[in-house]
């Protein structure tokens, strides 16, 4: 019990952090509030290790993977996506996320010696773009308030998760603690230059924007992730994943609620959609349809 109640409240808190990013958006811009994530996120893994008396050194040679991996992990989606919700809802952003399972099965095809599409996940990837159809398609025509190219865009961020997910199989054994910390450094690195140069120091004058930047750092970036490495272990792969049903749905009631967002009925069917294809995906599914037709008639 405890451990669904921990997976329901990583779901809610993700989904929560497109609420954040609108929030910071009020006074920072994109590239800075993906800073501001990112290095706070670092600032608290890197406390937690030395508090832990962790061992924080890695080998040299991973420098390089591990800085490509901080830039498809963490870098570049976490500026994306406080880019594109100036253009679009955080309720849409948050619906969009829910296509990283499916992302990664696609990269999965494709990688070396990545794991091959099934036919139930083959049916999971054509379900997530039906949704992503219906949900874009309203903006196309005119309606709501995202725009279009700005939703097809966020797709990009589920698209580097695909790529990192699949590339942390080269830190098989390593810490996810250390990897954590060591990635939003790197993550870090490279968004100073980029955030500071285009948009300058920033000014911060309400409270609010701190109590956002804590969050969205401290608790939704590293203390989510530390939680979600010491969860998986125990409950598995496959139930941990049910944060990705969570997500999307926490993130549509903060939008309609705090941030007096409309949420469309093409809005809930794309997500509804999508969500079935996150179950055709990961097993979940097939399995239970397996399960009843094994089950023997009754007579």
């Amino acid at each position: 019990m405890l451990n669904w109640a921990l997976i329901f409240a990583l779901g809610m808190a993700w989904g929560s952090s497109f609420y954040f990013n609108a929030v910071l958006l009020r006074e920072l811009g994109p590239l800075t509030v993906a800073l501001g994530r990112v290095g706070v996120g670092a600032l608290a893994c890197w406390l937690w290790l030395i508090l832990a008396r962790k061992s924080w050194r890695i080998p040299p040679v991973l420098l390089l993977p591990m800085s490509v991996f901080a830039l498809v992990q963490y870098a570049i989606p976490l500026a994306l996506y406080p880019y594109v919700q100036q253009y679009i809802t955080s309720s849409a952003a948050g619906i969009v996320n829910a296509m990283t399972p499916i992302m990664v099965v696609i990269v999965s095809q494709f990688w070396p010696g990545g794991e091959r599409a099934t036919w139930t996940k083959s049916i999971g990837v054509a379900l997530g773009f039906a949704g992503i159809v219906v949900l874009v398609s309203p903006a196309f025509a005119g309606q709501g308030p995202s725009n279009p190219w700005a939703l097809l865009a966020t797709m990009g961020a589920p698209l580097c998760y695909g790529i990192a997910l699949n590339l942390m199989r080269r830190f098989d054994g390593m810490d996810r603690t250390v990897l954590t910390a060591w990635s939003l450094l790197l993550g870090t690195a490279f968004l100073v230059p980029v955030a500071l140069g285009s948009e300058g120091m920033p000014v911060i004058t309400r409270a609010e924007t701190w109590v956002a930047l804590f969050v969205i750092g401290a608790i939704l970036t590293a203390a989510a992730f530390i939680l979600l490495f010491w969860l998986i272990p125990r409950v598995g792969g496959t139930t941990a994943s049910t944060i990705t049903l969570i997500a999307p749905v926490s993130a549509v009631l903060l939008g309609a609620y705090l941030l007096s967002e409309d949420v469309s009925l093409p809005q809930l069917v794309g997500m509804g959609i999508i969500l079935l294809g996150l179950l055709f995906v990961d097993g979940r599914l097939s399995a239970l349809l397996r399960g009843h037709r094994n089950v023997p008639p009754v007579r």
